[in-house]
């Protein structure tokens, strides 16, 4: 059953960033690495910095648990959409009104007129978040009939709607092209969810939220308790999701003062990173998670733990194969995918070498997202929150260190650093017995000699690729 989800939502995640790389590779030929690119990433990185913690992190891992517990799930699911649903509306127009200054916010090293440009289209960009929420709640509810293939896969659909605005403005100046993106992206979040509606339908999840609805005022004391429950994990889930979050925030706000394409030398390298973070170590923790915490609930931490463990060890192969690869071949990858039109071989070179210092975190994030799930499956939200805030911190510290010698490659090696922090603190939250009852078992012979035999590879195909190109 592991296998099936992890492959499930891994082939859908695959599908998602293939349309995705074509997306940056139509977006690195036509816009470049540019004041025009920056502008957009920026704008695009608000929505995504929300959705990623409130949508796709904190809610999804408070919310399943949860559900799981409360006797009350019609009621219980629909006050939590009206109540998140109203709340990203509010917050949306507020962004449209203050627009410049979320902008100035975003990208402190922007001047008064690129502040000016980029904040129409933060503006426009920001109304993918309630759009997305609806289909992260709707996702939510479908993994709890395991049924994980409708999300892995409609993510592909924001990806598409942007290929399209990319290929229809491809002639156009880039403030058009910038203008078709913001409103591709609330087309993909619209199709995300027509998606997600039939399956919701297919799966009777609708009538899940429609008995909610009807009932909507019978509320019970245990219900208030379950609800009370719910959004104080949620708020240390927060917390607990942001650090990476931030941490790219961070990035963007730093790199704002260093020259230009600087933040899409981030952008594009960060890409690259988050496949095998997305395909691998956010595959297996969607996969995984339901079942962890039912086992959980019903007090058999045997199986629970035997499920832990055989997913630690698949991720474990699947990380440290992508993270020595990605180095040893980081600019080759980068060449083939962006080093054309409007993207240099100069742009090539300095993303290549962003992308080096991302790869050296993609273990520990990678690892700290598996870990994370269990102390989320046992209701542990706010020990993740405190573990999140320490790596948090920690990043500050790296940034200090690394910015000055590295530039903008030094903000990605500070991220990385931090991912350690991150993972170290929750080992220990999970238990250090546990972890090296993980560690001390036959599957470690078999990944050390499995290493030794793919690195001497990897270095060949190296000098293959290089005589291709």
């Amino acid at each position: 059953m592991i296998i099936k989800s992890f492959f499930t939502n891994s082939f859908g995640i695959l599908v998602s960033r293939i349309f995705g790389f074509i997306r940056d590779l139509l977006t690195a030929s036509i816009l470049g690495a540019n004041v025009y690119s920056d502008i957009f990433f920026v704008a695009f990185k608000l929505p995504n910095l929300f959705r990623r913690i409130f949508a796709e992190g904190a809610f999804t891992q408070s919310f399943i648990p949860a559900f799981i517990k409360t006797k009350h799930k019609s009621l219980f699911t629909y006050r939590t959409f009206l109540k998140f649903f109203l709340f990203l509306i509010v917050l949306s127009l507020i962004v449209t009104l203050f627009s410049s200054f979320f902008a100035k916010l975003m990208a402190l090293g922007f001047d008064d007129a690129l502040i000016q440009e980029a904040s129409v289209f933060v503006a426009i960009n920001f109304y993918y978040l309630p759009l997305i929420f609806c289909v992260t709640f709707l996702s939510a509810l479908l993994q709890y009939k395991n049924h994980f293939a409708t999300t892995a896969f409609a993510t592909a659909l924001l990806n598409i709607a942007l290929i399209f605005a990319l290929l229809l403005t491809k002639n156009s100046d880039k403030k058009t092209i910038v203008y078709a993106m913001s409103y591709g992206v609330l087309v993909g979040g619209f199709l995300q969810i027509i998606a997600h509606l039939f399956a919701a339908k297919s799966k009777n999840v609708l009538k899940i939220f429609a008995y909610g609805f009807t009932c909507k005022q019978a509320i019970k004391p245990e219900l208030k308790k379950d609800e009370k429950n719910f959004f104080t994990s949620f708020s240390h889930a927060i917390l607990g999701n942001s650090t990476p979050q931030i941490s790219a925030f961070l990035d963007t706000w730093i790199a704002s003062f260093l020259s230009a394409g600087s933040i899409s030398y981030l952008y594009y390298a960060n890409r690259v990173f988050q496949l095998p973070l997305a395909l691998f170590a956010i595959a297996l923790s969607i996969g995984i998670f339901p079942r962890v915490t039912r086992y959980i609930k019903n007090k058999d931490e045997k199986n629970s733990f035997i499920m832990f463990k055989n997913g630690f060890w698949l991720l474990a192969f699947l990380l440290t194969f992508s993270t020595i690869g990605g180095i040893i071949l980081c600019e080759e990858i980068v060449k083939l995918l962006f080093q054309r039109g409007s993207f240099t071989s100069e742009d090539t070179l300095i993303s290549a070498k962003v992308l080096q210092m991302y790869l050296i975190g993609l273990i520990p994030f990678g690892l700290a997202k598996l870990f994370s799930l269990w102390l989320y499956a046992t209701s542990n939200q706010k020990k993740a929150a405190k573990i999140s805030l320490y790596s948090l911190l920690s990043n500050v510290v790296f940034y200090a260190l690394f910015i000055e010698p590295f530039g903008v490659a030094g903000l990605a090696l500070a991220s990385s650093c931090a991912g350690f922090v991150l993972l170290g603190f929750t080992i220990h939250s999970f238990g250090v017995k546990k972890f090296l009852d993980i560690i001390i078992d036959k599957k470690l012979p078999i990944f050390i000699g499995t290493l030794i035999i793919y690195i001497p590879t990897l270095l060949w195909i190296k000098e293959i690729i290089n005589d291709y190109l």
